[in-house]
């Protein structure tokens, strides 16, 4: 900030005052020369021939006049009063100045007063009204130079409140991140501590550990000596008493135990010979009453078939067949529906079962049973445990009928069971896919001849069924078997026309 400090004395005693009014009439054409003499009186000096002429003290005064203005404009005091509001942002600069302003103040005001007094001395005789103009237009400058160190001084004032309540609010944020900190050091204190405790019980705990450790690996090598020492107090025993007999007589019970369990084995083997004779001779017997009986194995992947054996027997096409399945309790026969043929292959519902087929000829009806229960395949249910990891497996099959009807080719297809979906395609052309529903069924084909062992029925949905033939009785079995397994999985059980039995058998 520019301190304005102007001596008025001083500058009174060495310029002339400046004209304030262009319209001023003087008796002259030039202003008196005077000086200052002894004792301070003014004495008018004597003509000088190089005196400047009135016209050129008049421009000369204006041009004085006018700069003087221009120093002391509004504009001119607006801007050193912004670079006074820049210049007071720290607090000890602003202190410093306020009190210099206070301080000229009182020194503006005395050289006021004595320039005023040295004024009214050398203009004596002059015209009154512009010396009083001149006068009053230095002091309303001086007053406007009074209200601008005012104004700061309000201004320094706001300002040192403001930083006295930022310096306020700066102590309480260093107060609150003093008790942060202190707070932060107390949990960081308390965490460690509980460290420090968990670490040394889980110490105590190993410590602990290791001494049972110890104490049963002491234990158990105590109780295995223990145990070894009395096997060998045992095995001695035995030795003992081995040798007290003769080695003769123990070689010949050792050989006769082994003669004995020879001939038991034998035995047993003729028992189970004499048994099935036994079971055979009973069932000729029993099938010479009879006109009919089952040939084939009772077992999954075969098949059974009506048989006459009597030359009184009638004609297999003039009777009427109807197959069922029977619990190996039982228990009340199940109808095996479309089952009406004299060859029948089981499929998976039939195991564990036993099949009966009832012959009607000439109102004589004929019941034939198998000797047992259907038994399963051998390594079937393994075979179908590792088909179910996969989402769908693929049979190459041949389609005979479609809708009751033959099928003219007989190109192979690929038949896709999944987990959610049975699928028929010839190539790249799909003739079937349908998801597990309630409408569809899946069995084996009940009857069919030879072939029946192989093929299954599968009807896709009402309007649409299958006749299809498998390479194997293996693959059918395992086709039909997983189908309902993955049914089985989707809340539907299938099964084929008219069946009831549970997917558990």
């Amino acid at each position: 900030m520019t301190r304005v400090t102007r001596d008025f004395a001083d500058t009174m005693q060495k310029d002339a005052v400046p004209a304030v009014s262009a319209d001023v009439i003087f008796n002259s054409s030039r202003f008196p020369n005077y000086k200052i003499g002894a004792n301070n009186q003014i004495v008018e000096a004597k003509d000088d021939p190089k005196v400047l002429s009135m016209k050129e003290v008049v421009a000369r005064e204006t041009a004085q006049l006018l700069e003087q203005q221009n120093r002391l404009s509004v504009r001119d005091l607006a801007s050193k009063f912004e670079k006074g509001l820049a210049a007071a942002a720290k607090l000890s600069e602003e202190a410093r100045l306020r009190e210099a302003a206070s301080l000229e103040k009182h020194v503006l005001l005395k050289k006021l007063r004595d320039a005023l007094e040295s004024l009214k001395g050398r203009v004596a005789g002059r015209n009154k009204d512009d010396v009083e103009e001149a006068i009053s237009m230095v002091g309303f400058y001086i007053i406007l130079h009074f209200i601008w160190v005012e104004a700061l001084a309000v201004q320094l004032t706001q300002r040192e409140g403001e930083l006295l309540q930022e310096k306020a609010e700066v102590k309480k944020l260093a107060n609150f991140l003093k008790q942060a900190s202190e707070d932060a050091k107390r949990l960081v204190d308390e965490e460690r501590a509980f460290a420090r405790a968990e670490i040394d019980n889980a110490r105590a705990v190993v410590l602990r550990v290791e001494e049972a450790l110890q104490e049963q690996d002491r234990i158990s090598r105590g109780s295995g000596k223990q145990d070894l020492d009395e096997l060998m107090k045992e095995v001695q025993e035995a030795r003992r008493i081995k040798m007290l007999h003769q080695p003769s007589k123990v070689m010949d019970m050792e050989l006769e135990l082994r003669a004995l369990r020879a001939q038991l084995a034998e035995k047993s083997k003729h028992s189970l010979r004499l048994q099935k004779e036994l079971a055979t001779s009973k069932r000729v017997v029993e099938n010479s009453s009879h006109l009919f009986e089952l040939d084939g194995h009772e077992a999954l992947g075969s098949y059974l078939r009506i048989q006459p054996c009597s030359d009184n027997a009638p004609e297999m096409s003039k009777c009427l067949i109807q197959w069922y399945r029977v619990s190996a309790e039982g228990g009340k026969k199940e109808l095996i529906s479309g089952a009406t043929k004299s060859v029948y292959a089981p499929e998976p519902f039939d195991v564990g079962r036993i099949l009966q087929a009832d012959i009607v000829s000439e109102g004589q009806q004929i019941s034939l049973k198998t000797a047992g229960p259907i038994d399963p395949a051998a390594g079937l249910g393994s075979y179908v445990e590792a088909l179910v990891r996969k989402h769908d497996v693929e049979f190459n099959v041949v389609v005979t009928q479609m809708n009751g009807r033959n099928y003219e080719s007989e190109s192979i297809h690929v038949l896709h069971v999944g987990k959610m979906r049975i699928k028929l395609c010839k190539g790249k052309t799909t003739i079937a896919k349908e998801y597990y529903w309630s409408a569809m069924q899946l069995c084996g084909v009940r009857g069919g001849g030879n072939a029946a062992a192989q093929a299954l029925f599968w009807q896709a949905k009402k309007g649409l069924s299958f006749v299809i033939a498998f390479e194997s009785e293996r693959e059918r079995n395992a086709a039909i078997m997983l189908a309902r397994r993955f049914a089985f999985d989707c809340n539907i059980i299938l099964a084929g026309p008219d069946d009831t039995a549970s997917l558990g058998n």
